[in-house]
């Protein structure tokens, strides 16, 4: 099983900065895929940003330009760099990668618990 485990949600008043962090452990084998996807209250899942194994990164509309997604091989982790935050950019993040196990033939998806990101006016 892998675990993912999200930090660096808080509190920030609009205009602020903000980075994510989500470390990936467990019995992994290779990740392929990582994404960051957030929901705000009332609204549907989205797609904030992803990124390959190769580090093609694709974003949403709404924050492209503004947030920027990475990621350390080496630590299993991916990040989200937030600039310029945005009060509705408040909602919970999750993190997510398409990894293998060594029980696994194909890349299966595992998601984070969630971070809460706050943005106040």
């Amino acid at each position: 099983q892998v675990q993912l485990v999200e930090s660096g949600g808080g509190l920030v008043q609009a205009g602020e900065s903000l980075r994510l962090s989500c470390a990936a452990s467990g019995s992994i084998v290779s990740i392929n895929s990582m994404a960051w996807y957030r929901q705000a209250p009332g609204k549907q899942r989205e797609l904030v940003a992803s990124i390959t194994s190769a580090g093609s990164t694709n974003y949403a509309d709404s924050v492209k330009g503004r947030f920027t997604i990475s990621r350390d091989n080496a630590k299993n982790t991916v990040y989200l760099q937030m600039n310029s935050l945005k009060p509705e950019d408040t909602a919970v993040y999750y993190c997510t990668c398409f990894a293998q196990t060594p029980a696994d033939l194909f890349f299966r998806p595992y998601w984070g618990q969630g971070t809460q990101v706050t943005v106040s006016s």
